[in-house]
Formats: C-alpha cells, structure tokens, sequence
C-alpha cells in the first residue's frame, strides 16, 4: 500500500481556550477528486479470477488425497497485474517476485506440504510466507493435480521434445454416470424430459440436453388403494408411451429422481436408473506417446539434454545407445513407481526423474525399455510456461496485464563432477 502523507494542518485560529474549533471546510477541489475516484469502477483482473483459470486447467479433485493445492496467502478480492510462475517457492523466487512487483506467485510444489504448527517469521517456510503476505503478493499452488490435467506437467516435458499423440500412463477413470430410462406418456414427454435437462441430466461432453426417445405400449394394473393418473382401479390399462433415455453423474442422482417425481404425471413413475462402466479419461499420471521420426536413444538422449534447462544432475540413460526410439514415456517429476507400467505400453524409452541405482538395475534385467533420468526441477520446470500461456490466454487483453517465468533456478543440486 502506497503511503500518502498528511497535509501539513493550518495554524489554528485565536479563539478562547473554551472555545470549541470550528471545522475546516473542505475544498471543492478536493472534494471532486474523491468523488471522480470512488464513481468510477475499472474492470480489473482478481485473485479469485486467476485462481478461476487455473482451477479449470488444474481441477484441485485431481490432487492426491495426501497433497496440498490451492491457494496458500492473499485475498481473492485483491487486483492482479503481474503473475510469476516457478517450480518451487524458494527465497530466490520470492525474492524475484517481490523484487518485481508481482501480486501473485504460482507455483508447482507446495510450500507448506503437511501440517504446519506454525509459520512464525522466524522459521524458514514462515520467513517467505510473512514477506509474501506483507509485499502483497499472494501464493497459489497447482502440484499432484497439474501432473494429471490435461494438458498436465508431463504433456509440456512431451511438447518440448517433441512426443505426440500421447495418453495417459496411469489413467484416471472417468466420473460415475448413471442411465436414466424413464417411460412417461407422450402427451407429457417434453415437460420430463425438459426437468431432467434442468436438474442436471443430459449433458455428454460439450453437449447439453442429450436424450434419446422412443414411442411405446406401457401397460399397467391398477391395485386397491392405488390412486391412478390414468385409468381406474381393478382394470387392465394400456398407454401410448415414450421411452426416454439420457445420462447424468450419479453424484446427481437424488435431486434428479426428485425432479422426476415431481413432475411425472404417474402416482409410480416407471423409470430405470442404470449405473454405466466408468470410461478412462485423458487425465492421468504420465504420458506415452510416439515421435514423428524414429532416432537412437543416444539421439533422443541428446535432444533431451539440448532442451531441458542445464543442471548439475545432468542426463543419465541407461540402454543400448543404438537402440531405436519411436515410442516415449515420460512423467515429470518422480516416476519411478511406473517404471513396471512402461514396458507393457510399447515405449521404447522412460524420461523421468529421481530414480535409483537397483531399481533401474532390476528394471533392465527384466527387459525393460531405455531409461533416461533428469533432474526433478528440469523435467517440471516446461510447466511453467505451459501454466503461463493457459492465464495469458485469459487475461492477456487486459490493460497492465504482466506475466513471467521465473529465471530463478530451485534445483537443489549446485554441482556436478564435470565442474569441479
């Protein structure tokens, strides 16, 4: 917040010591100021927008149960002209956020991972979240949740080297949706259907109020203590009917069996509610997909190298080096739990981060694919930009609108053999 001195106060008038001080009246001039700033209100991008964009790009019901996303400091209702994006919060990166100006801080590992009991100034994780709070910059955090979006983490590592047609690794199964058959008199079809589009139903994909109906016999038996619609008690009844059929999430169930009941003509409506299989989606951990071109893994190891941002952990492959890549696998970060998963997908080459001596050791001994280790920061930090160009998109058009990646680099490895 800008700091306005007070104007220096007018000497006072002589008047008796009993006297109460007449009030200063104010200038016109100032007057009209104050009123020209509070009638006008220009549009402006928010916290909360922002945080809109990404929410949609990275839904927080992807992050792992144990994971923390979201927002970390700041005020939803705070304007935001300058967003930087980075793998990690580290002093270096808030240094440059705060050095720069910016409102917000987007971030791909959480600064605070699990409980906290404090985050007093004088502990590490506390010192940033103090100098963000009081720099006004608020600090937002898209982890386990970015590496299963689509597009995710490991699609910006598969754009930067150029993998394509890719799938998940570990796909994430599609919500639960329920099939809802319901047989309804013709004359009243249109109404049902229409309060099951209002309740929730219907919608597949970018494609809203879907439904399939076709022209029937219903028959029915009206028992003692019934009280028919249609019909009377005692009688065989047979009536011009429509079957109709659409889909809804069976997170919506309860309030669409409510609408129906509400609005079918029958004292029982005949319905059906038919649980589907739930699809795998495109989101999921990893990607495996092809290049356009075949090359050696000594080739593809080097492309590796030449695009990823250099660091002391270097690119280490393990595999023949005259092997043949079309196929590649890759998960940005840590990967090694999918090492058992690549082989049985085709790949022909693992990138991935982290791994250790035995289990690629083991992994090789079984037949599996090539394997290429990156540094962890490296094979995340193509997200950035990936993040980046998604709220760009959004908010690009609006007057001082600012954005960066962080060139602040949070790999903790400072040297490698090859500089000493």
């Amino acid at each position: 917040m800008r700091h306005v001195p007070r104007t220096a106060a007018a000497p006072p008038a002589r008047r008796r010591p009993w006297c109460r001080a007449r009030r200063r009246p104010r200038r016109r001039t100032e007057t009209r100021s104050v009123e020209k700033e509070t009638s006008v209100s220009e549009p402006h991008v928010s916290l909360a927008d922002v945080i809109a964009v990404l929410d949609r790009a990275y839904p927080p019901r992807l992050a792992e149960s144990w994971d923390s996303v979201g927002l970390v400091t700041g005020d939803p209702v705070d304007r935001v002209r300058k967003v930087v994006f980075a793998v990690d919060a580290t002093a270096g990166v808030v240094d440059e956020a705060i050095e720069w100006g910016a409102d917000l801080l987007v971030v791909h590992h959480p600064l605070l991972m699990r409980g906290v009991d404090t985050v007093a100034a004088n502990t590490p994780k506390g010192a940033l979240i103090h100098r963000l709070v009081k720099a006004g910059c608020a600090l937002f955090t898209a982890h386990t949740n970015a590496d299963s979006a689509d597009p995710g983490v490991s699609d910006a590592l598969a754009d930067l080297l150029g993998v394509t047609r890719t799938r998940p690794i570990e796909p994430i199964d599609g919500p639960r949706i329920d099939k809802w058959v319901v047989f309804v008199p013709t004359e009243q079809s249109d109404a049902v259907r229409d309060a099951l589009f209002e309740a929730g139903a219907g919608a597949i994909g970018d494609y809203r109020e879907c439904s399939w109906t076709v022209a029937g016999t219903g028959q029915f038996h009206p028992q003692e203590g019934a009280d028919p619609a249609i019909g009377t008690v005692g009688r065989v009844e047979r009536v011009a009917e429509d079957r109709v059929e659409m889909v809804a999430p069976a997170s919506l169930r309860a309030q669409v069996l409510e609408r129906l009941r509400q609005v079918h003509p029958y004292e029982e409506p005949a319905f059906d509610i038919l649980e589907q299989v739930r699809r795998p989606s495109s989101t999921g951990l990893g990607r495996v997909g092809t290049l356009d071109e075949a090359v050696t893994l000594r080739a593809f190891a080097e492309r590796v190298r030449s695009r990823l941002p250099e660091t002391a952990w270097g690119v280490r492959t393990a595999g023949d080096p005259n092997a043949v890549v079309r196929t590649v696998a890759l998960c940005g970060g840590a990967g090694d739990s999918f090492l058992s998963s690549v082989g049985s997908l085709g790949a022909d080459v693992y990138v991935t981060a982290d791994l250790r001596h035995h289990p690629v050791d083991e992994h090789l001994r079984a037949g599996g694919p090539a394997v290429i280790d990156v540094a962890h920061w490296a094979s995340e930090w193509p997200w950035c930009g990936q993040a980046r160009a998604i709220v760009d998109s959004a908010f690009s058009g609006t007057d001082a609108w600012e954005s960066r990646v962080s060139t602040t680099r949070t790999d903790p490895w400072t040297l490698g053999a090859a500089d000493t």
